[in-house]
């Protein structure tokens, strides 16, 4: 198999970085290809805590390459801060991290735009992570952006900086009655910050389809979830890349053809921080459990996620659109001690009968009504199995539930926070 990837099967915060630092282990290389310092990637390795927000999570296994393609938008100052934090702690990342150069850059002008105009869109609310992701994506797509390439090139710099610094300058002072930014001190950091990345920046689409070519194991690690994907989820409560394993080629610069094995991850559970619709929703004493008992906080921001029953139409519609191959499921320990769990199977929208696909459409999903059908739950502490024939045997079949109605197997089983807390049926 030419690659593996490892795609969020919900609405992010899957546990994906878990999954994500177990299978990077047998791969050549490990790959972001979308989104930025939005994402939050949790691995705990012998007690140690990591999180990740721009860096591949293969920076924590010894003579892996790490790639950031062209489909993640880099903010500077959060990626210098990671490898340096990460090199504080005895990983060498310098040559063995590559960066793209046609990634755009998350300029300090994008984070104030982003804080500016969240809920001035349509009046809507997005909840975003105040991060600046959306507006660098937008200058990606109006061709104004600062990419990699012009961030290590001073003069280039300069000259981008000064015309969008003065453009963003005519908005925030007269929309929002701000005060303009400094064009010269925001060039000065910047040039500091393309000094130190420089050696990193290299055309990693002709490297990746080199080592493709070299028989070397691909491994693409997602970022959010198949239902925050700018085209394929609750638009536009979403992020703003493709989340999805659709966005794997244009983001990397690889043939589609490479994208092999889909690992789709999805809690035992739902979760989804933000705004936006979110049918499985928990109003009650469970859905606090649930948080709670999952630690249910954002990694990145640290906001406390709505959480709510598994939702089978919505993880089916996920790995329908990606083609997954297997799930992995995580955080099955969190429903340990619950005498009955919910399985939302359907949905009733608008009163008119019973739907058993996702709507798709917004403003049907947001009056959908879950169906839920409950399951018995087990009392026994799972974080200790190995096996999943040791499991209770109400997990197991509350487990084979999930993958008959979803229409895919399983692969991996998390019962605990820690990488060897974890059932491996086969990884690609």
């Amino acid at each position: 198999m030419p690659a593996t990837s490892v795609i969020g099967a919900q609405w992010g915060d899957e546990g994906k970085g878990k999954i994500i630092d177990l299978i990077a282990d047998r791969a050549d290389v490990v790959v972001r290809f979308q989104g930025g310092a939005n994402a939050g990637h949790t691995v705990i390795v012998d007690g140690q805590k990591s999180v990740f927000h721009l860096l591949p999570s293969g920076v924590l296994h010894p003579g892996k390459l790490n790639v950031i393609g062209n489909g993640v938008v880099v903010d500077p100052t959060v990626l210098l801060e990671e490898i340096d934090q990460f090199e504080s702690r005895g990983l060498e990342l310098r040559n063995r991290l590559l960066l793209s150069g046609a990634a755009h850059c998350v300029m300090p002008y994008h984070r104030t735009l982003d804080a500016l105009k969240e809920g001035e869109k349509a009046g809507v609310k997005i909840g975003t992570t105040g991060r600046g992701i959306g507006p660098a994506y937008a200058d990606k797509a109006n061709r104004c952006g600062v990419r990699l390439w012009d961030l290590v090139d001073e003069e280039r710099l300069r000259v981008r900086l000064a015309a969008n610094v003065a453009d963003v300058n005519r908005l925030i002072t007269a929309l929002y009655d701000a005060p303009p930014l400094d064009a010269d001190a925001l060039y000065e950091t910047a040039r500091a910050q393309g000094r130190r990345l420089a050696p990193m920046v290299t055309d990693t689409g002709r490297t990746l389809r080199g080592l493709l070519a070299e028989g070397k194991h691909l491994f693409f690690e997602g970022a959010q979830g198949v239902l925050l994907d700018l085209d394929h989820g609750t638009y536009p409560f979403v992020t703003s890349s493709n989340a999805d394993s659709l966005g794997i080629a244009a983001g990397t610069g690889v043939p589609p053809t490479a994208v092999g094995h889909q690992i789709g991850v999805a809690k035992a559970y739902c979760t989804r921080v933000g705004a936006g619709p979110f049918p499985s929703e928990l109003h009650d004493e469970v859905g606090e459990r649930l948080r709670a008992g999952g630690g249910e906080f954002g990694a990145t921001t640290g906001r406390p996620r709505r959480c709510g029953w598994f939702d089978v139409p919505a993880a089916r519609y996920a790995a329908q659109l990606c083609g997954f191959s297997g799930l992995a499921i995580t955080k099955l320990d969190v429903l340990s001690g619950m005498e009955e769990i919910g399985l939302v199977v359907g949905y009733d929208v608008d009163g008119l009968g019973r739907v058993d696909e996702y709507p798709v459409d917004t403003p049907l999903v947001e009056r959908a009504r879950p169906v839920i059908e409950t399951y018995p739950g087990w009392s026994e502490d799972i974080r200790d199995v190995r096996s999943y024939d040791d499991l209770p045997s109400t997990c197991r079949s509350f487990v084979d539930e999930i993958c008959r109605r979803v229409g895919v197997p399983w692969e991996l089983l998390s019962v605990g926070p820690a990488r060897e807390s974890t059932i491996i049926r086969s990884v690609a």
